[in-house]
């Protein structure tokens, strides 16, 4: 027969944001715990508001399968004496498993004889397994965590009842002083405590209660009683999922209304009135069929509709001193100049081990022309950049951004333009912090797409400077996040930049200007490579390549973080090809053989003179000829260049002893592997390809 059984976490009101997230958690573990328990199910449905996380699981098996199994002991030699006693260790087995010796018998694995024992185990009722969820449930994880009472245990926030029902039983555990039983709870205001008598019952019950568990039911609702109240006032609205999904993770009976405020407030910025509203109180905007936004919002109340017109006059009421307030900073921040406002950086801490917000900006403009001359910018983008290099902050000391935080970037680009800087480099302001997520966008500009690589590099060269490297799961200062977006803004552009090892060059740049830093730009250089190239297989393991070949182009020396994604499309793209296999053996050898090479003073030119065999001169002549047209080709010119070669490789190895007991030919001859090595290393290492 099945079964259905009810879990229910009851809490206090959770944060929004990690609602979802704990009831896939829960999800994930309950259908993992089951699944150690061998105990099958059809479905398992999700429930989930502020105050609860429940799972309904229908379906359920009766008990666990009865099993045979058959288990591992200690090696024979282990397991008796020299005269083939059982010893101790066989007998303590034994009886760990309610056997006796008899049933013994052995098996061997890899040349080894081992004790085993076959034992029948009978499944356990499924009422007896439940319980153990307890275990499922304590061990759950979340962003934030507290402790409440004199408990020790850590949960998102206090657990205040449990539902446990197998069908119409109550299936009993206890967490902290709380014990599972059929009692829930409705709506914190509207509600009372409702006894479930059967877990099949549970939505309904609530629902009867004014609580609808189900999200997605109780987000269509929202989004339906939306769609009314823009369609009762002809406006429409710009869906905010991430919005919807909040406001969806605040209610558990959700009412939604309409409000107004000043027209008068219209005159502040888009980005300002949709803060005010979105961020601080949870309001859709909306606006007229012509996209203009209006004195208007929309807002969900947790509760019916009793008494609407008091919270519509208090959601209205409460908006009013944030309008008022951002009104008050955009005019009084519109009164002093860009330089005034850099000028208040010194007074501001990048990082207390590193400089002034002001510091940091003047290394970036260093930095962000130096990137520039290497994308070959004309004078008047340069000089764009430039200016926008050394203002790019200026927003964090206005008022506007001191009270929204979250307008930073975004207000520099307004009060830039009204303050008569040109549109690129107002762009630039804005866009220097994207992307602000792992899939974030990506700046639309050149000029911001430089700032934002220059301003991120700055950071993360800083940062490791002082030996603060990210480790574990610490990165307080999303240094991984920011060679992400490096990564991913320079594979959308294409552009050749040796980020990766620029700190010596930057450091000299630095130099030349008369900034020096209180810390050794240079230092820990080598773990800033490092740092990208994980970055870098992060990056891959987004785009479905294969595992040999991510390993094979990060496995380099290279800084040119385009010529390693070019590296990777083009082996992704021959990695099938007819020889494929054959040529990239040819190359491999080269490199193995060259790693025998070791020239302190650099790699000595090749002297033909010493040439023994014709085949030297052809492999000469090949690699003389590849590297003259090396720097105009593509990636994939080159490699098909290199793969040509491999029949004269093949040949130069076959006619050539290379570590030859002449040290002037051996040396000679691994000069001209050591030379072509180099060109294949352009690619990665190879030999960390998988070819078949």
């Amino acid at each position: 027969m099945a079964h259905s059984y009810l879990l229910e976490i009851g809490l206090e009101e959770m944060p929004a944001h990690v609602v979802t997230p704990s009831i896939k958690q829960l999800h994930e573990r309950v259908a993992q715990y089951l699944k150690e328990q061998r105990i099958d199910f059809a479905k398992i449905q999700e429930f989930a508001t502020p105050r609860r996380l429940a799972l309904l699981i229908t379906g359920l098996a009766d008990k666990q399968p009865d099993v045979n199994e058959s288990v591992k002991g200690p090696a024979k030699k282990i397991a008796q004496d020299a005269d083939g006693n059982w010893t101790k260790a066989a007998i303590g087995f034994t009886r760990g498993q309610g056997v006796s010796v008899d049933d013994i018998e052995f098996k061997e694995i890899k040349g080894v004889e081992y004790v085993y024992v076959e034992k029948h185990v009978d499944g356990k009722p499924v009422a007896e397994v439940l319980p153990g969820l307890k275990d499922v449930i304590e061990a759950m994880n979340f962003p934030t965590m507290m402790k409440w009472g004199r408990h020790s245990l850590q949960f998102v926030r206090p657990i205040r009842w449990l539902v446990s029902l197998l069908d119409d039983e109550v299936v009993p555990f206890s967490i902290l002083d709380v014990t599972a039983g059929r009692m829930t709870r409705g709506h914190r205001f509207l509600g009372h405590d409702v006894e479930i008598k059967h877990a099949e019952d549970y939505e309904a019950e609530l629902n009867n209660d004014f609580v609808i568990a189900n999200q997605k039911q109780r987000k269509n609702l929202i989004k339906s009683q939306i769609d009314e109240i823009l369609a009762e006032n002809d406006w429409i609205i710009d869906w905010d999922e991430d919005l919807l999904e909040e406001v969806n993770n605040l209610v558990e009976w959700p009412t939604s209304f309409a409000g107004s405020f000043d027209e008068k407030y219209l005159v502040l910025p888009e980005e300002v009135l949709i803060t005010s509203m979105k961020d601080n109180q949870r309001f859709f905007c909306v606006r007229d069929h012509e996209g203009k936004l209006l004195p208007h919002f929309i807002a969900v109340r947790n509760g019916n509709s009793d008494y609407l017109e008091n919270v519509i006059k208090g959601n209205e009421r409460v908006l009013v001193p944030r309008l008022e307030d951002a009104k008050f900073f955009y005019e009084e921040d519109q009164k002093i100049t860009i330089d005034q406002y850099v000028a208040r950086l010194k007074k501001v801490s990048f990082h207390d081990k590193i400089s002034s917000m002001y510091d940091k900006m003047a290394r970036t403009a260093v930095l962000a022309q130096l990137l520039g001359q290497k994308l070959n910018f004309s004078d008047e983008e340069m000089a764009d950049l430039d200016r926008a290099a050394h203002i790019y902050k200026f927003d964090l000391t206005t008022q506007m951004v001191g009270e929204f935080a979250e307008l930073q970037g975004v207000m520099g680009e307004i009060y830039a333009k009204l303050l008569g800087e040109k549109a690129d480099v107002a762009a630039a302001i804005k866009e220097h912090y994207m992307p602000i997520s792992a899939e974030g966008e990506l700046p639309a500009g050149k000029i911001g797409a430089v700032l934002a690589i220059a301003d991120k590099l700055d950071s993360i060269i800083s940062f490791f400077a002082v030996d603060m490297i990210p480790s574990g799961s610490n990165d307080p200062y999303a240094l991984r996040r920011q060679a992400y977006g490096i990564v991913r803004i320079i594979a959308a552009r294409g552009w050749h930049l040796p980020v990766m090892g620029m700190a010596d060059e930057f450091a000299e740049a630095l130099a030349a200007q008369g900034l020096t830093p209180e810390f050794d730009v240079s230092h820990n250089a080598d773990q800033v490579h490092a740092f990208f190239l994980d970055r870098l297989k992060q990056f891959f393991n987004t785009q479905d390549l294969r595992y040999d070949v991510i390993d094979a182009v990060v496995d380099t020396k290279s800084n040119d973080i385009a010529n390693v994604l070019a590296a990777a499309e083009t082996l992704d793209a021959h990695k099938d090809d007819d020889g494929f296999k054959e040529d990239v053996e040819a190359l491999t050898r080269v490199l193995r053989i060259a790693k025998k090479a070791d020239f302190k003073d650099g790699v000595p030119a090749v002297d033909p003179a010493k040439f023994q065999n014709p085949s030297e001169t052809e492999l000469f002549d090949l690699v003389a000829s590849l590297n003259k047209k090396w720097g105009t080709q593509t990636l994939a010119q080159n490699f098909a260049d290199l793969r040509a070669m491999a029949p004269a490789i093949t040949n130069y190895f076959e006619e050539n002893m290379i570590m030859d007991k002449d040290e002037s030919i051996r040396s000679n001859r691994l000069a001209l592997l050591q030379q072509l090595a180099d060109d294949v290393y352009t690619l990665g290492n190879l030999d960390k390809l998988i070819v078949k």
